[in-house]
């Protein structure tokens, strides 16, 4: 899957499935004796309890493409394992990273790891990145040129310049990276690798993903104070079946609703 001009990011292989997660929790049944909707129920309630050692038995593994300072934030995921390009032995690639004119955006007043308000002028400062790259270039060859050692020569090249790497990870820790990197907070461009990787994986892991998506993706936590305000604002008429909650979900969530409610004292 193509991403920005020059990345992107391609499925080696993948190691197990949903079955196989379902396998993991239940080791002590013959192998095509459970239906799909029991093997739904178990991923489900897996996830929701954050039983996370069965996902670990399946993993995916990429060849991915990325600029290095977006090669920097996918290494802090260190559940994974990789190898990288190297710069000591091979001569780095002549391709770099040029944003799109609406990636050029203001620095955010509230977040300073954010962006905020596009940029006008666009073509100037796509100008001073192509600037910086030729120049970095240029002397990078020059100084292979003058004998220098791959290894050091490197030093010039900027942070844009593009690597490549195998990245290999469990399914559940790729769900992690996936709640991290997708998320609306970070940075862009690794939103874009993120999301890319996960549409890659999605269909094998359909409903794994599915689960990820109801009980960590998209899900949210409450604070103590936050619980407060829900439980005194709660009028006591659910009907549960009108948001797609299973008996035992609806049973667990009124059991979360309640939490705490034995060791309150009264006034």
């Amino acid at each position: 899957m193509k991403i920005h001009d020059l990345g992107f990011v391609k499925l080696l292989d993948v190691m197990g499935s949903d079955e196989e997660v379902e396998n993991a929790a239940r080791i002590s049944y013959g192998k095509g004796t459970r239906k799909v909707s029991q093997t739904r129920n178990l991923i489900r309630y897996l996830m929701r309890h954050k039983h996370t050692s069965p996902f670990e038995m399946c993993e995916v593994k990429f060849h991915i493409k990325l600029p290095i300072f977006i090669m920097r934030q996918l290494v802090r995921h260190r559940m994974a394992n990789l190898n990288e390009y190297s710069g000591r032995y091979s001569i780095m690639s002549d391709e770099f990273y040029l944003p799109e004119a609406d990636y050029l955006q203001k620095q955010s007043t509230t977040n300073n790891q954010g962006r905020e308000k596009p940029i006008p002028q666009t073509g100037l400062l796509q100008f001073e990145f192509n600037r910086i790259y030729d120049g970095a270039q240029i002397a990078y060859e020059n100084l292979l040129n003058q004998k220098l050692t791959k290894e050091l020569a490197r030093a010039v090249l900027p942070v844009a310049n593009y690597t490549e790497c195998i990245w290999k990870i469990d399914l559940h820790n790729f769900f992690h990276f996936v709640k991290l990197r997708a998320d609306k907070h970070a940075q862009r461009e690794i939103q874009d690798y993120a999301n890319a990787m996960y549409e890659l994986v999605k269909p094998k892991f359909p409903l794994c993903c599915e689960a990820f998506e109801d009980y960590i993706r998209d899900a949210v936590t409450f604070s103590r104070k936050e619980m407060e305000v829900i439980k005194d604002n709660l009028n006591g008429s659910w009907t549960m079946s009108k948001y797609g909650l299973s008996e035992r979900e609806s049973k667990e969530f009124l059991e979360k609703i309640k939490k705490g409610d034995d060791n309150d004292t009264a006034d």
